[in-house]
């Protein structure tokens, strides 16, 4: 084979290749990443900007409007940029254009994409939206003050924990309460932190109603520990130096003169016997 054809070979692969990464970006898993929206009509609000995809029966535009301002309250940051909703026509459009099989995703840019069944629980009452939609713009929120690093390294627990205990989730739909959830892990049930969203979670049983649930409560727990024991101003403290600073457990140190793990004992005791 000549030099000449391997070049051309060489070329038409490479224009192959950002092809399939366009055609991914706009029709495919890569869409909540792209710079492009297409199919989709936007609906700018003051405080929020929803995108509504083409043939999608749904006009609640002001969906989560009045959730912004109490979320950046308790989380004592402001929105940097007006989070973006997304809502889909159907079950089979969210599939191909999210990575997510979950009733709502907040990506690490900040948008929110919102499943077509998660729309049909809530007008049936099976869920309750403004819960779930809090929990989420809690992540958002939060994404929006990380860098890069941090969004990466920024502990899943405290995320997951800090956006069910800020939305007030234990207790609603399928979450456990904190009474529930505190008896259960006196009974030893307990998921250790590090282990979630890794492969060490699939092999720790839980004798729960909701597996996922329970460890969003139990995370939830832990915040609520460290908000009643350590005070409000040390938890937002916490929160919000884990955006710019990705040595998780030097935070934790640095902010509550413990470590984490001395931490994780003493509230397991608190789980036993109900006593801060």
């Amino acid at each position: 084979m000549n030099k000449i054809k391997k070049k051309r070979i060489l070329i038409s692969s490479v224009i192959i290749v950002i092809l399939l990464i366009i055609y991914t970006f706009i029709f495919g898993k890569l869409f909540p990443f792209s710079p492009f929206r297409i199919g989709f009509q936007k609906h700018e609000l003051d405080k929020t900007i929803v995108y509504i995809q083409n043939g999608a029966t749904f006009d609640n535009f002001n969906i989560a409007e009045d959730l912004t301002e109490s979320i950046e309250q308790f989380h004592d940051m402001n929105f940097i940029n007006k989070p973006e909703i997304y809502i889909f026509k159907d079950d089979t459009s969210y599939k191909r254009l999210s990575p997510s099989r979950a009733r709502f995703c907040a990506f690490f840019n900040g948008r929110l994409f919102i499943s077509p069944w998660a729309l049909k629980e809530a007008e049936e009452s099976k869920i309750s939206m403004k819960t779930y939609l809090t929990h989420e713009l809690s992540h958002v929120l939060i994404f929006q003050h990380c860098n890069l690093i941090s969004k990466l390294y920024y502990p899943k627990w405290a995320l997951e924990g800090f956006a069910t205990y800020s939305s007030n989730q234990m207790g609603v739909d399928f979450y456990p309460s904190k009474e529930e959830t505190l008896k259960k892990i006196a009974e030893g049930n307990f998921l250790e932190p590090e282990y979630f969203d890794t492969y060490k979670e699939k092999k720790v049983k839980l004798d729960v109603p909701y597996k996922m649930p329970f460890i969003y409560a139990e995370f939830a727990c832990m915040i609520n520990y460290l908000d009643v024991l350590y005070g409000r101003e040390k938890l937002i403290s916490f929160i919000k130096t884990l955006t710019k600073n990705s040595n998780n457990r030097q935070v934790f140190q640095k902010i509550y003169g413990i470590n984490f793990e001395e931490m994780l004992l003493n509230f397991k005791e608190y789980a036993n016997n109900g006593k801060l």
